[in-house]
């Protein structure tokens, strides 16, 4: 059997429904065996995401509601209502939201399934877990904060953002390059 399209969401309900100072996802495209991922993503006024880059995917990302700028390497791109953007993989960008926030809609092609490898077997490795690949997963708690004594920490979890789970390549995020939430 087909799918059917359909309507997921009416993006102005969910801006309506939101209070402005709602930070991060407030819709993520979550159909079983799409190709694609969606996210709304308000920030509220004068709100940033840090600088970062995506190395996997290019993103389009549009702008539905409020202003703000993007910053790259090579200049300003000014935000409004309607504006389209391409980011394209391995570019750098920091965003920032205007005096009346920035909602904005981003779409790229669906991720796979994160996953940690950890390293070739080694003493300290090989007591972490028998599993050799296992899907991150969003911490229910902070974790310990690593102290960097014995070599690598044994796992990402303070890599991996606690609104929408994904792994940052980052190894101090601020901001996670997905829905801009702060980590901790």
């Amino acid at each position: 059997m087909n799918p059917a399209p359909r309507v997921l969401a009416v993006l102005d309900d969910l801006l309506r429904a939101a209070t402005h100072e709602e930070r991060g996802a407030l819709w993520q495209l979550a159909e079983q065996g799409r190709e694609l991922d969606a996210n709304l993503v308000r920030l509220p006024p004068g709100a940033e995401v840090g600088e970062h880059q995506e190395d996997v995917l290019d993103v389009l990302l549009v702008v539905v509601e409020g202003s703000g700028r993007i910053t790259t390497p090579d200049g300003v791109l000014d935000l409004a209502p309607t504006t389209a953007v391409w980011l394209p993989r391995g570019s750098r960008r920091a965003l920032a939201a205007g005096p009346d926030g920035l909602a904005h809609l981003t779409v790229h092609r669906r991720r796979p399934g994160l996953t940690i490898k950890p390293p070739a077997a080694s003493p300290a490795t090989s007591r972490v877990t028998s599993q050799v690949e296992r899907p991150a997963v969003p911490p229910v708690a902070s974790p310990m904060p690593y102290d960097g004594g014995g070599g690598e920490a044994p796992c990402m979890l303070d890599r991996v953002c606690p609104a929408c789970g994904r792994l940052s390549h980052d190894p101090e995020p601020v901001f996670c390059s997905r829905c801009g939430e702060r980590f901790a």
